[in-house]
């Protein structure tokens, strides 16, 4: 599937072009205007940086919330503190179990925040077009069917934006 954001200047050119490439056979499969009085960028989840972000925490927490459960409960063994002494000897181990899953927990945020995501540069990009007024539309088009880059032009963009081709 093939995905580009098409930036234009009016409401006008945006519903011509939406018009023209409905008329198209075969139609893209998705069609998406975003601006003012459209859909909002925040309901468009294609559009979304923290999306991406919310995925790879989620992630990263399923390996590192038992990681950090066992490396908590092997550090509590190995350096025989006794920090939590007064809970008995049991609750002492499982206290630090659970402060190396809250560890884990915690570091499944910071890994997820550290990484750009390869169209975090292009999303923001868009989302600065979309606050100096201009209008975006969504093109998704089937498998194997190119985007129709000829009636794209005919519009007369101020950008086209690929995010994913298939």
């Amino acid at each position: 599937m093939a995905t580009s954001v098409v930036v234009l200047e009016g409401r006008e050119r945006l519903s011509q072009l939406r018009e023209a490439l409905a008329a198209l056979e075969p139609p893209p499969t998705r069609l998406v205007a975003i601006g003012d009085q459209e859909t909002p960028l925040s309901a468009v989840a294609r559009l979304d940086p923290a999306a991406p972000r919310r995925a790879r925490q989620r992630s990263m927490a399923r390996w590192l919330l038992p990681f950090g459960f066992l490396a908590g409960l092997t550090f509590t063994y190995i350096t025989d503190l006794h920090t939590f002494a007064y809970f008995g000897a049991w609750s002492q181990h499982l206290i630090g179990a659970l402060l190396g899953l809250v560890s884990g927990w915690m570091g499944s945020f910071a890994a997820a925040a550290s990484v750009n995501g390869e169209e975090d540069d292009r999303i923001r990009g868009l989302r600065n077009r979309l606050a100096e007024g201009n209008w975006l539309l969504l093109v998704e088009t089937a498998p194997g069917v190119d985007v129709p880059w000829t009636t794209l032009q005919q519009a007369r963009p101020r950008a086209v934006v690929r995010l994913a081709d298939s």
